[in-house]
């Protein structure tokens, strides 16, 4: 199994009041395949898209390729959905839900312990974007907190920041994407 973007063109706004931009990192379905804890990238696109989908909302897919920060990830998302929800993702796994109109550091929701992601923990993301693209107030996910989790894999972390920054195309602007999940045989 394993995943590719295949390009569509440069992001635009979208117009549908009914859909989420998943908005995903310049090394995200490329030169990474899985995240800090080995969930395979295309297993991470696909329970978001399922969380969306189970809520009736719509899903678009893009890859930022000048910047490999959350926060800038997750908000130009927002800024290109219809409905001003966006959903952030970084190679690593850490992500976010975030909101057009909110200042770019302050999200709806926060997932920044990659080590402690799940399919379960991105599918419930994928649900609770949708259900706030619906204009709904939806429970935070829970999330898990490991004290340890920083020291354990901050080394890590910080050589997958470094990586996927090497990748950065100043000035590049945002595209679009279809992801294309291909099946083992």
């Amino acid at each position: 199994m394993g995943i590719t973007l295949r390009e569509l063109g440069r992001a635009e706004r979208g117009d549908r009041a009914d859909e989420v931009v998943l908005a995903l990192s310049p090394g995200f379905g490329g030169f990474f395949s899985k995240t800090i804890v080995d969930i395979p990238h295309d297993e991470v696109v696909r329970q978001i898209l399922a969380g969306v989908e189970e809520q009736g909302v719509q899903a678009r897919v893009i890859q930022l390729h000048a910047t490999a920060d959350l926060a800038a990830v997750a908000h130009t998302g927002a800024r290109l959905s219809g409905s001003g929800i966006g959903i952030g993702v970084l190679s690593r796994g850490t992500s976010m839900i975030h909101q057009k109109d909110l200042p770019r550091l302050s999200s709806l929701e926060l997932f920044p312990q990659s080590p402690l992601m799940t399919p379960e923990v991105y599918r419930a993301i994928g649900r609770n974007a949708a259900q706030y693209a619906k204009g709904d107030s939806p429970q935070p996910v829970p999330t898990l907190n490991d004290q340890m989790a920083r020291p354990r894999w901050q080394a890590k972390a910080a050589l997958l920041h470094l990586k996927e920054c090497e990748l950065l195309v100043k000035g590049a602007p945002p595209t679009e994407v279809e992801p294309v999940i291909e099946e083992s045989v």
